[in-house]
C-alpha cells in the first residue's frame, strides 16, 4: 500500500514507522521534513494552506493526524477544520480515491458524562470548544466524502501519554500534583497503542467502522494514577484538595469496539504505560 501522513508529528511519526515496517510505502507531508526517519518520503507541507504538494495517484489510505499550534479556539479550527478540508481538497484536485481516509479526533468530543461510560454509540456533546470544533472536523469528514467511494474513518483518542509526554509525571515530581477530592475518571492511551490503532484501521483487510474510540483496557480515577506515579519514583503521596475543572470531562470510555479488530495492546493499563515511560523506553519523535 501506499499509506499517505498528512500531519507527521510524534504520533504520524511513530504510526509512519510502522506502516514502513510492514511493508508499505509512506509518504509524510509536514513543515520540516528533514526531521523524519528515512524510512518516510518527506515532503514539505503546510496543512493551513490550500497549495498542498501532489497526492502519490496510488495512494492506498490516507491519515490525518495534526495538532494545533495553540489552545486556542483560532488555532484548534486552523489545524483541525481548516487542515481536514485542504487534505481533501487536495485529493479531489488531484483525482485521487483512496480507499479510506482516517481522521485522528479525540473522546472530547463526548464532552463530561458525569463519571458514566460512553463508546461509539453515545451521541457526541462537546463542552467545550476544542471537542465542539474537532466534532465539526468529523462531520465535514463524512460530509465530503459521502459518494466518493473513499471511506471516511475517526478514530477518537484519549489523552496521549508516552516518550517526552510526562505531564503528570511532572506534577508529581515538582510537587504540583493534586488528588481530586471528588471522583475523577480519566482516558488514555499510550502514543505506540494509538499508533498501533492508526495502522491497524488504515490497513485492515475488512472494512473498518465509521468511528472507534482509542483509549486503553482501564479508565482510571486521576487520584489513582497520580498515587500511582507517586509510588514509582519513590515520592510523598499528592495531596488531596479541589483539582479545577475535569480536562477532558469525567466520563469513562470503553475501547472495546477498537479491540474487536484484534488490535492487541502494548499497554493493556496506564501501570505499564507509565513504567516504559519511567523506564525511558522509546522515544519522542521530533
Amino acid at each position: 500500500m501506499t499509506i499517505l501522513l498528512a500531519g507527521c508529528g510524534d504520533l504520524g511519526t511513530e504510526a509512519g514507522l510502522r506502516f514502513a515496517a510492514a511493508g508499505h510505502r509512506v509518504v509524510g507531508w509536514r513543515r520540516s521534513p528533514e526531521k523524519l526517519p528515512s524510512v518516510i518520503e518527506g515532503v514539505a507541507a503546510d496543512l493551513g494552506s490550500p497549495d498542498l504538494p501532489p497526492v502519490p495517484a496510488d495512494t492506498t489510505a490516507v491519515v490525518v493526524a495534526v495538532a494545533a499550534d495553540s489552545p486556542t479556539e483560532a488555532a484548534y479550527r486552523a489545524a483541525y477544520v481548516d487542515g481536514l478540508a485542504h487534505v481533501l481538497d487536495a485529493l479531489e484536485r488531484d483525482g485521487v480515491t483512496a480507499r479510506r481516509v482516517l481522521f485522528v479526533s479525540s473522546t472530547a468530543v463526548y464532552g463530561d458524562a458525569g463519571g458514566g461510560w460512553v463508546d461509539e454509540s453515545t451521541t457526541a456533546v462537546p463542552g467545550g470548544f476544542s471537542g465542539r470544533i474537532l466534532l465539526e472536523a468529523e462531520e465535514l469528514l463524512v460530509s465530503r466524502l459521502r459518494g466518493t467511494g473513499t471511506s471516511p474513518v475517526v478514530l477518537r483518542l484519549g489523552g496521549i501519554y508516552g516518550p517526552g509526554r510526562t505531564r503528570l509525571i511532572d506534577q508529581v515530581r515538582s510537587g504540583t500534583a493534586v488528588v481530586p477530592d471528588e471522583p475523577r475518571f480519566t482516558n488514555r492511551i499510550h502514543r505506540d497503542d494509538a499508533a498501533a490503532a492508526i495502522v491497524q484501521l488504515a490497513t485492515m483487510e475488512a472494512m473498518p467502522a465509521p468511528v472507534y474510540v482509542g483509549v486503553d483496557n482501564s479508565p482510571a480515577e486521576l487520584g489513582e494514577v497520580l498515587r500511582f506515579l507517586a509510588l514509582e519514583m519513590g515520592y510523598p503521596e499528592p495531596p488531596i484538595g479541589p483539582a479545577g475543572e475535569a480536562r477532558g470531562g469525567n466520563k469513562r470510555c470503553s475501547n472495546a469496539f477498537l479491540r474487536g479488530t484484534g488490535l492487541e495492546f502494548t499497554y493493556p493499563t496506564f501501570r505499564e504505560g507509565y513504567r516504559a515511560v519511567l523506564a525511558r523506553t522509546g522515544v519522542r519523535h521530533p
